[in-house]
């Protein structure tokens, strides 16, 4: 039993240092081959940062366990907004008011309805698939060309406000862009250390998806819960833990504006490429348990998150701590009816 915990464990720790040392190495070799930071942001940083929840979500499903690939997807987009919203909110204010927060967030629970009335038509399948694919183009088209315009309106205040020798010292060469790559550091500069890092990522990703989905099933058959609760609780919040350390890290610095536009995007990536990308290769099904609850605590989140971003609202210690004490007791809860069944 000792080396199911340890396997679990170590299989968490190893897709999160995986999935970072996977997104230094791609964003090194993406700017030596000039691609613009915004388009590094949108596709390689987000892809890269989910790819724990792609990889788990994709072997469980792949052995069987749709519960631990549902479960995985549905609780990290809980934990993202109750926990990764509310953690920070204990150490400083974090302004709920980020540029085009309210419309990704109407986007995001319009993802969720569509993602909630997929599986009720359980398993997952190949057209599902493509369909959330369909969608998370369509978002990552639209958010290039808004940030596209949000830059060529930037450079003419600029320009009209400090004149052409603003422009020439290239201040704003990347102005709405380098935002994206904040959370990247350390990104290696030679393309040979740059592809050992890809070849390292791409080899520790599905070694920790294996020992952390053996440690999973292991501890689930042993505490008499479903392989669900597992990857609604434990995994969920295992592969949250690089959203929270950033929000924690971005709290700290006083920079916590931009937690909600993370999450936003973060819960997005999850239920469109994620769900998406894992449906076209092999179908998932859906457990019952989580069509139950789990789904419409979800949707309750999305909807929130909306709300928060739609008034701009800053979040301050006591919402931070009625946040935090809601995903304990949402936790709790979903413990609490997995013994039960």
């Amino acid at each position: 039993m000792l080396f199911d915990y340890i396997s679990l464990a170590g299989g968490l720790v190893v897709l999160i240092i995986a999935g970072d040392v996977l997104v230094r190495g791609s964003v090194g070799i993406a700017q030596r081959l000039g691609i613009p930071n915004l388009v590094i942001g949108l596709t390689i940083v987000a892809f890269g940062t989910s790819a724990p929840e792609l990889v788990i979500s994709l072997k469980a499903a792949l052995e069987d366990a749709g519960g631990i690939a549902i479960g995985n997807v549905v609780g990290s987009n809980i934990a993202n907004v109750l926990l990764v919203l509310g953690l920070p909110a204990l150490i400083a204010a974090t302004p709920c008011g980020e540029a085009g927060a309210t419309r990704n967030a109407l986007f995001m629970v319009a993802v969720t309805v569509v993602f909630i009335g997929i599986c009720f038509f359980t398993p997952i399948g190949l057209m599902d698939g493509v369909a959330l694919l369909c969608l998370l183009a369509m978002f990552l088209a639209a958010s290039t060309i808004t940030a596209q315009r949000h830059r060529k309106a930037q450079k003419k205040i600029a320009a009209a406000s400090a004149g052409a020798a603003v422009a020439d010292t290239g201040v704003d060469a990347d102005l709405g862009t380098e935002d994206a790559l904040d959370d990247v550091e350390d990104v290696p500069d030679s393309v040979w250390i740059a592809l050992v890092y890809i070849v390292l990522g791409l080899v520790g990703l599905p070694l920790g998806a294996h020992f952390t989905i053996t440690g999973a099933t292991d501890i689930a058959m042993h505490w008499g819960v479903s392989e669900a609760v597992i990857g609604l609780t434990v995994i969920a919040l295992g592969t949250s833990l690089p959203e929270l350390a950033t929000t924690v890290m971005a709290a700290i610095r006083q920079h916590g504006a931009v937690a909600i536009g993370n999450v936003i995007g973060s819960n997005i990536f999850n239920l469109l490429a994620i769900i998406g990308i894992t449906a076209v290769v092999v179908p998932i099904d859906v457990p019952p348990e989580v069509l139950k609850l789990d789904v419409w605590v979800m949707l309750a989140c999305a909807v929130l998150l909306a709300f928060l971003a739609a008034y701009r609202i800053c979040l301050n210690k006591i919402s931070g701590l009625a946040m935090t004490a809601a995903y304990a007791f949402y936790i709790t809860t979903v413990y609490m009816l997995g013994n039960v069944s």
